[in-house]
C-alpha cells in the first residue's frame, strides 16, 4: 500500500516482457542444463538492472516482487517500484556476449542478459 493509502498495484500484462530470437535459444539451452528457470529484474545499481535468471527455487522472492509476464515458459518478476517507474514501457530480454558480475545462470557461458525497452500507451 502507498503512503497515499492507494495501491500502486501495475496491472499484470502478459505482452508487456517480450524475449528476442537469441534470448529465446539461450534460454531454452539453459533450461535443458537446469531444468525449471524464473527471472528476476531488481532494479538495483549495476547488475541489479539486468535481469538475472535463476534455477526455479533458487532465488527467493520478496514482499516487493510482481509477476509481470512469462518468457520462454519461465516467470518473470520485478521490484515493485522499479515496475512503477517502467509503467510506460515494454521490455525484451536480449542477450550479448561478456560476462556481468552476476550469479545468473548464462554469465559462465560468457553471455550476459539485458533489457532492450521501448515506450508504450497507457490505457
Amino acid at each position: 500500500m502507498a503512503e497515499d493509502g492507494k495501491d500502486n498495484v501495475i496491472p499484470f500484462d502478459p505482452g508487456r516482457v517480450g524475449v528476442t530470437d537469441a534470448a529465446r535459444k539461450l534460454i531454452e539451452q539453459l533450461k535443458k542444463e537446469h531444468g525449471p528457470l524464473m527471472f528476476h529484474l531488481s532494479g538495483g545499481c549495476c547488475d541489479g538492472s539486468a535481469p538475472m535468471c535463476f534455477q526455479v527455487g533458487e532465488f527467493k522472492l520478496g514482499s516487493v516482487d510482481e509477476k509481470v509476464g512469462e518468457i520462454v515458459g519461465c516467470e518473470f518478476w520485478m521490484d515493485r517500484e522499479q515496475l512503477r517507474r517502467w509503467a510506460h514501457t515494454r521490455w525484451a530480454v536480449d542477450v550479448v556476449p561478456g560476462r556481468g558480475a552476476s550469479f545468473s545462470l548464462e554469465a559462465p557461458l560468457n553471455m550476459r542478459f539485458l533489457i532492450r525497452s521501448s515506450m508504450c500507451a497507457v490505457s
